[in-house]
């Protein structure tokens, strides 16, 4: 089965007095890059989190959102914030010193001060064993966003693989009439030659030589020869096929391989001396365009 590396997926849980939001977004890209965007206090876990998306998903831009809000019947208490309270002592006791100014700020002016009194926030005012309990509660909601975005990137891979699918079976078809039109390249390159210099002979140009014409024909076959390229593509083909149908990412496999048909393709339009099958060189080159393009959201 193919991915897409487009999707989408969320999760949502409420735990120790807050609801928590999980988002993740991902967008193609050629390696896998996952930003992480959470809370100020909680980056404590994101190299955790960054590991779990890691282990799940293999290529794409992956953005993780972690939001979190208060529940509205809850209260979280204030705690004195000591190293603030120094902050501002200190500097009281400079003003004295340096300036000669009198007086000590009392507990009303202190408690009035700026981050004096902060709310039991985030990691580092949580105590230290509750720290495995909201890595533990983060990684389940992580972890439940993840299926519903591998769910989203199942469901638009199956629709990429079906619409490659169908672009490579035009490709065979376009590849048949190839090798029914190979043999006559180089019967009606002799065919027309051979017209024409006898058009030459008649108007007395010049003498007509068998052994020369042979000589060219032979040397038109082996340029315009394209077996070779047309047993390339069709092991191309049966190989992109099998790509599809794997459970792993084939996204870099498979652009490789269109890279390979591109050329195998370019080539026989530059060997190819003949009308019909330039034509299907031509639109052989467009459906591997347009695979090219569908590729790309594949991981």
């Amino acid at each position: 089965m193919s991915f897409s590396m487009t999707g989408y997926g969320q999760s949502a849980f409420h735990f120790g007095g807050y609801k928590v939001q999980l988002e993740i977004k991902s967008v193609n890209h050629r390696y896998c890059e996952v930003m992480m965007r959470l809370p100020r206090e909680w980056t404590y876990y994101e190299d955790c989190l960054r590991k779990i998306v890691q282990s799940r998903l293999k290529r794409g831009r992956i953005d993780v959102y972690v939001m979190k809000e208060k529940e509205e019947d809850q209260v979280l208490p204030a705690v004195l914030n000591e190293q603030t309270v120094r902050a501002y002592l200190q500097a009281a006791e400079q003003l004295e010193t340096q300036y000669g100014l009198q007086g000590k700020p009392s507990i009303v002016d202190m408690l009035g001060l700026p981050d004096v009194m902060v709310h039991s926030d985030g990691t580092s005012s949580i105590p230290e064993e509750q720290k495995g309990e909201w890595e533990r509660v983060l990684q389940e909601g992580l972890k439940e966003a993840l299926s519903s975005l591998e769910q989203m990137r199942a469901r638009e891979g199956l629709h990429l693989a079906s619409d490659l699918e169908r672009r490579i079976t035009r490709l065979e078809s376009l590849h048949t009439e190839m090798l029914d039109l190979a043999p006559t390249v180089v019967s009606d390159y002799r065919n027309k030659l051979r017209q024409r210099l006898t058009e030459m002979q008649e108007e007395g140009s010049f003498p007509f030589d068998e052994h020369k014409l042979g000589m060219e024909i032979a040397m038109f076959a082996d340029r315009s020869n394209i077996e070779e390229e047309l047993t390339r593509l069709q092991s191309h083909f049966g190989q992109s096929r099998e790509l599809l149908k794997s459970d792993e990412p084939v996204g870099r496999k498979l652009d490789f391989l269109i890279q390979e048909m591109n050329r195998e393709v370019n080539t026989i339009g530059s060997k190819a001396n003949h009308l019909a099958l330039v034509n299907r060189v031509v639109e052989m080159k467009a459906e591997l365009e347009k695979i090219r393009e569908q590729a790309a959201n594949i991981e």
